[in-house]
């Protein structure tokens, strides 16, 4: 067998390490078929390996049923881990069909285009994975009786708030254009959870909710999200443009705080109740964002510039118009649940795990 330490870098494999060390009832996932649908994503690769490797390190017989669109794709992604016989990866589109997909007794939905790029150019594949796919996936539950299913949903479905507060708990929700082809992962998400809640009540289908904030990790060089070009930067050695002031105010949290908020989630949540995903000491504006990865590189030389002059000017936060993208994670946290990777130790693992991958 192709063993997990073996098999990735150095970097990556702390941060899967980490994630296996979740303080969770393993047992549970003891000789189980766990399915993870979106297995070429960023947050599904984390779980996966992290799966096999409690494997290794406790011989749990876990199966991993890894669903993926491109099968190209993730071959070339997992590489001789694809090779392992506790992973298959079935080439699925969660669209289609479920009807033809072996047993499974835990289920992760993790399948969702979640960049502007889609919201842009395919929208309706966007809206899709998470309501016929969120459906197909749902009646695949409740026929093979699954143990428990965790469905991220995200922090866009709050949409516009304005509430005074300056953060947003599981019970607040803001207005969302519905006409809006742009809102088709906001308004999909929303309709997953609804969705959801419907199997909870009428077939006791034992679903957990998840709702993270504004995940990061390494990623590729080509992703488009702002933070994904704040690394890409730092590795190409050039300096972080903003074309904005960067007064957006955010809730972030790394890849492996995310990934073992997920597990506990779905081990030890309550089905039909969502849980805010954050880490409060990385609620973060994009300015500050930018410059804390300036900072923990400074032998790089690199330095963070404006587009407009009148954007370097430090901009004063104001909440009374628009509550800010600030996740509340009390609820999950009285799980036991605590994020540990602040800003700063994230994107230097980010950056190194980015760059190792390169080698």
């Amino acid at each position: 067998m192709n063993l997990i330490r073996e098999s990735v870098g150095e970097h990556l494999y702390q941060d899967v390490e980490k994630i296996a060390d979740t303080p969770v009832d393993w047992e549970k996932f003891r000789g189980k078929t766990v399915m993870i649908t979106g297995a070429n994503g960023f947050i599904a690769y984390y779980l996966t390996l992290a799966l096999l490797l409690n494997n290794d390190r406790k011989n749990l017989n876990i199966h991993v049923l890894g669903l993926v669109r491109n099968r190209q794709k993730a071959l070339k992604k997992y590489g001789s881990i694809a090779e392992r016989e506790d992973l298959t990866l079935v080439t699925k589109d969660v669209c289609s069909s479920m009807e033809d997909v072996e047993h499974a007794d835990y289920i992760i939905h993790a399948a969702s285009q979640a960049t502007p790029y889609f919201f842009e150019n395919d929208p309706v594949g966007t809206m899709e994975a998470n309501t016929l796919g969120t459906s197909n996936i749902l009646r695949y539950a409740k026929k093979e009786k699954a143990e428990g299913v965790l469905m991220i949903s995200s922090l866009k479905i709050y949409g516009e708030l304005t509430s005074g507060k300056d953060h947003i708990d599981e019970e607040d929700i803001g207005y969302l254009d519905i006409d809006a082809y742009k809102n088709c992962y906001a308004m999909g998400k929303r309709a997953m959870e609804t969705l959801c809640s419907c199997y909870v009540k009428q077939y006791g289908v034992p679903v957990k909710l998840a709702r993270p904030s504004y995940i990061y990790g390494a990623s590729t060089m080509e992703d488009d999200r702002v933070w994904a070009q704040f690394l890409a930067n730092i590795i190409r050695g050039q300096n972080i443009l903003l074309k904005s002031n960067g007064a957006a105010y955010r809730s972030f949290c790394y890849v492996t705080d995310t990934a073992s908020a997920l597990l506990t989630i779905l081990l030890q949540g309550e089905a039909g109740t969502p849980y805010n995903i954050a880490a409060k000491h990385s609620d973060i504006t994009i300015r500050d964002f930018a410059k804390t990865a300036v900072r923990v590189f400074p032998e790089r030389n690199i330095s963070l510039e404006f587009a407009n002059a009148w954007d370097e000017k430090e901009p004063v936060l104001d909440f009374s118009q628009k509550t800010p993208e600030i996740l509340d994670s009390s609820r999950l946290e009285a799980l036991g649940w605590k994020a540990e990777i602040d800003i700063a130790e994230g994107i230097k693992r980010a950056v190194g795990t980015m760059e190792e991958r390169e080698e």
